[in-house]
C-alpha cells in the first residue's frame, strides 16, 4: 500500500506509486525510455535520484498531478508547474504524425517544393518569439505532404525521404518540452529511419543530433555518445573535401557539442571540456558569419554552450564567467537566445542570487515567451521565486509568473 511518509526516498515513492496503479516495472521503464534494470536501481536507491525532466516523465506516466507524490516535498507542486500545458495546436500536429498510415496519399508534392517550404519553416522557427504557435500552424500540412511524397516511387523518393527527415527534425523542436514525451521519441526515431532510407550521411547526422538529445535527457548517456560518434564517423570521409558544404562540418561540430553536454550531465569535467574545445575549434574554422540552420551551431552558440556546461557541472562561477564573455544578442535564433538566458539564470540560482534569476527569466520571456513557457528549469525557478521573491519584487514576480503560466 502507498505510504504518504514524507521522509520516504524518491525511489521508494516511485515504486509505491507504480504499485498503486498496478503498473509493472517493465511497462513504466518503457514509457520513460529506460531499461527495467535502471528503474529497479532507482527504486532500490542504488543510483542517484533522477533529475527533474525524468521525474516529470515518471509522474506523467503514473498520471500524477502533484510532483510531491514522488519528491516528498512539504507543499503540493502540480506537475503542470514544471511541464507546462499542451500547446493548443499539439493535437493537430500529433494527428498528422500518427494517422498517416490510415489515410490514402494526399496530392503529389515535388521534393523541391517541400524543401523550399521546409527552408521557410526553419526561418520561422528561429525568427519568431511565438515559434511554437507558428510551427503549429505549418507542421500539420508539411508533415502530411512530406509523408505522401515519401510514399511515391521512382527517382523522387530518395529526395522526398530526405525532405521528410528534415520535417521530422523540425517537428522535434515543436514537441520538445511539451507534456507529450512519446512524441519526442516518435519524431526522433522517424527522422533517423527516413535518413537511413535516404542513405545520406549528412541527413543521418542531423537526425542523430535530435536523437542524442532525447537519449541524453533520458539518462541514456552511453547510447547518446555512441550514436553521436557513429554519425561523425559517417561524415568523416567527406569533411575535408573542397566540394563539401560547410554544413557537413557544422553538424559534426554540433554533435561534438552534444557529446560535451552529455559528459557534463554525467559530471565528467575533463571529457566535457575536451569535446567543447573540439566543437569550438570547428565553429571558429567556419567563421563568424556561419550558423547551422537546424542546430544553430555557431561561435556565439558555442559560447552559450560553455555556460550550460558550467551549470551542468555545478560550477556556477565558470558558467557566469562564460556568459559574461560574449554578447548574447549575437545568437541569431530567438528561441535559442531565450534558452541561453534561462541557462544563465540557472547559474545565478545555484548561487542563490534571486534578483539576478528574476532579471534573466524576465529577459528570456520578453525574448521568446514560448521558450520559457515550456522549459521545466525556468518554471521551477519561477515557482521558487513565487514562494520567496526578492525584496520589494513580489508583484514583479507575480506578473512574470502570470505571463509564463506558473501559479504565483
Amino acid at each position: 500500500m502507498y505510504s504518504s511518509d514524507d521522509s520516504a526516498p524518491v525511489g521508494k515513492r516511485i515504486k509505491s506509486q507504480r504499485a498503486r496503479v498496478g503498473m509493472s516495472r517493465p511497462v513504466l521503464a518503457g514509457l520513460v525510455g529506460r531499461s527495467t534494470e535502471w528503474l529497479k536501481a532507482v527504486e532500490n536507491g542504488r543510483i542517484q535520484t533522477p533529475r527533474l525532466p525524468m521525474l516529470l516523465r515518471i509522474a506523467r506516466a503514473l498520471e500524477l498531478e502533484d510532483l510531491a507524490e514522488l519528491t516528498g516535498n512539504d507543499h503540493a507542486v502540480p506537475v503542470s508547474v514544471f511541464a507546462g500545458e499542451r500547446h493548443s495546436t499539439l493535437n493537430a500536429v500529433q494527428a498528422a504524425l500518427t494517422d498517416f498510415r490510415l489515410s490514402p496519399p494526399e496530392r503529389a508534392v515535388s521534393s523541391e517544393h517541400l524543401a523550399e517550404r521546409l527552408r521557410q519553416a526553419w526561418h520561422v522557427r528561429h525568427a519568431s518569439p511565438d515559434h511554437r504557435t507558428q510551427l503549429g500552424a505549418l507542421l500539420p500540412g508539411l508533415i502530411r505532404d512530406a509523408q505522401s511524397a515519401a510514399r511515391s516511387t521512382g527517382d523522387e523518393r530518395r529526395a522526398a525521404r530526405r525532405a521528410l527527415a528534415g520535417v521530422y527534425q523540425l517537428a522535434d523542436f515543436y514537441v520538445a518540452y511539451q507534456p507529450a514525451p512519446e512524441l519526442v521519441w516518435l519524431v526522433a526515431d522517424r527522422a533517423l529511419n527516413e535518413s537511413y532510407e535516404a542513405d545520406d550521411p549528412y541527413i543521418i547526422a542531423c537526425s542523430a543530433w535530435a536523437m542524442v538529445q532525447a537519449l541524453r535527457d533520458s539518462g541514456r548517456w552511453v547510447e547518446a555518445i555512441a550514436l553521436a560518434r557513429n554519425a561523425i564517423d559517417r561524415l568523416s570521409p567527406y569533411l575535408h573535401r573542397d566540394e563539401t558544404s560547410g554544413d557537413w562540418r557544422g553538424i559534426a561540430g554540433a554533435l561534438d557539442a552534444e557529446i560535451a553536454y552529455v559528459h557534463a550531465r554525467r559530471g565528467r569535467y575533463g571529457e566535457a571540456w575536451e569535446y567543447w574545445e573540439r566543437a569550438d575549434r570547428t565553429a571558429r574554422q567556419l567563421g563568424p558569419a556561419y550558423r547551422h540552420v537546424q542546430t544553430s551551431f555557431s561561435i556565439p552558440v558555442m559560447a552559450a554552450h560553455a555556460t550550460t556546461l558550467g551549470v551542468e557541472l555545478r560550477r556556477p562561477g565558470e558558467a557566469l564567467q562564460a556568459s559574461n564573455g560574449f554578447d548574447a544578442d549575437r545568437i541569431v535564433s530567438l528561441p535559442r537566445r531565450s534558452r541561453h538566458f534561462i541557462e544563465v539564470a540557472r547559474g545565478h540560482s545555484q548561487r542563490d542570487e534571486s534578483t539576478a534569476v528574476f532579471a534573466l527569466l524576465d529577459k528570456s520571456e520578453r525574448t521568446a515567451p514560448e521558450t520559457i513557457r515550456y522549459n521545466g528549469y525556468a518554471r521551477e525557478m519561477l515557482h521558487a521565486l513565487a514562494k520567496h521573491p526578492p525584496s520589494g519584487m513580489r508583484d514583479d514576480v507575480r506578473e512574470l509568473c502570470q505571463r509564463v503560466g506558473v501559479p504565483g
